[in-house]
């Protein structure tokens, strides 16, 4: 049967519900490991054309996405609790991609996919059949594949007690000066200058230009500000800090990312694969999310290609960071250490690059040794007991069927 034969079935080889960062990052690297003879459906509410998020991701050399990056830094500042610097990098890069640049290069070169097709509608069900996959939208539509993977959260990690369960919360302003105000080459990563009320709470500043950056107030805590804190401590930290009183906001964004070690499903059923956040692909402990779900599609298209199966189970060793995440969860969550004084001591102590290996998930087992000891050991070693026990009271619950 051919892909028109399929098409008009309302039959696919693959179906990707959410085309956002996952889907569209998916679809793309379906395609670029030869599998351009499926028949794709890519499935969302509606087109996506705004600036509504953007992503930020630490990198050695070229990505995938390298064209769009709209702009990189080798530099970064850091103040911390009684420590300041600025860090040199190489050979990473701090790189930020703006969502109006990646939806529209997707757009972009999906024209030219003829063996993919855009439908729009809001998706009510995906779930697992016989031998397949089925997706139904609001709309009454009934679409079949042999594979769906759905970027949705439609099975929200349950907030039990026996995990941590915090929000990245921010809000971000897109600021300009009438006179010069940045270091375009020195990009902040984290300034806890603020006020920690009992959180961890933190700006970056990444400069466009001179006169131009985006300003971002960012907190971990449990739950969220009243919309108008977040905006004084903007404007606070902007003249206080930055010392700068006449601007003007060109552009704002609010975003929301679960902090949790809660277990997100892998799978819904035997034929419908979880991607993105909903697949679990933001780091729990610090929220990043985009080059997870680059690695996490490029590894589902190489299995698609050479067994036309996703199957993508990681390694037993590289789950300990797992357990890394869950320690520090824990630390930020019942306060034994202030946040603003564990990352501290993370920057002060290690180069920046292992830190980045180790956020990355890419660490030797000896350079996690010179990471956990530049930390607090008694305060992380009292974490990390708590982590695991509760780990072991939610499998026995687990086993109990409860």
């Amino acid at each position: 049967m051919g892909i028109e034969d399929r098409e008009a079935e309302g039959r696919f080889d693959y179906i990707i519900v959410g085309a956002g960062a996952a889907g569209l990052s998916l679809v793309y690297r379906l395609n670029q490991v030869g599998l351009t003879d499926k028949r794709i459906l890519l499935l969302d509410r509606a087109p996506k054309t705004t600036n509504d998020r953007t992503w930020c991701f630490w990198e050695v050399g070229e990505g995938t996405f390298e064209p769009i990056v709209f702009r990189r830094w080798e530099h970064l500042a850091f103040h911390g609790e009684g420590f300041s610097t600025v860090l040199r990098i190489a050979p990473y890069r701090y790189k930020m991609i703006r969502g109006a640049d990646f939806y529209r290069f997707m757009a972009q070169w999906l024209d030219a996919q003829p063996n993919v097709v855009r439908a729009y509608a809001e998706v009510t069900a995906v779930e697992s059949e016989d031998d397949g996959a089925i997706v139904r939208t609001r709309d009454g539509q009934v679409y079949r594949g042999a594979w769906a993977f759905n970027s949705l959260l439609l099975d929200p990690p349950a907030r039990r007690p026996v995990y941590h369960n915090l929000l990245q919360h921010f809000l971000g302003w897109v600021i300009r000066t009438p006179e010069r105000a940045f270091d375009p080459q020195v990009a902040t990563l984290m300034d806890f200058r603020v006020d920690q009320a009992e959180d961890t709470r933190f700006v970056y500043v990444l400069p466009f230009d001179a006169h131009t950056a985006l300003v971002e107030y960012t907190v971990f805590s449990g739950a969220l500000l009243a919309r108008a804190e977040y905006a004084q401590q903007l404007q606070a930290y902007i003249h206080d800090c930055l010392r700068i009183a006449d601007y003007e906001t060109q552009h704002e964004e609010f975003g929301v990312i679960p902090m949790t070690d809660a277990p997100f499903p892998e799978r819904r059923g035997a034929r419908v694969i979880n991607i993105g956040t909903a697949g679990g692909c933001t780091k729990p402990s610090t929220g990043y999310t985009f080059q997870r779900i680059q690695r996490h599609t490029q590894r589902l298209a190489q299995a698609l290609k050479a067994t036309g199966r996703p199957e993508v189970a990681a390694p037993l060793l590289h789950r300990r960071y797992q357990l890394f995440d869950s320690a520090l969860l824990n630390v930020l969550d019942t306060r034994r250490a202030r946040g603003r004084q564990v990352f501290t001591e993370l920057f002060a102590r290690n180069p920046p690059q292992r830190v980045f290996r180790f956020l990355d998930e890419d660490t030797t087992p000896f350079e996690d040794v010179l990471v956990m000891s530049s930390v607090n050991i008694p305060v992380f070693m009292a974490a990390t007991a708590d982590a695991m026990r509760r780990r072991l009271s939610a499998s026995c619950t687990a086993r109990r069927g409860l």
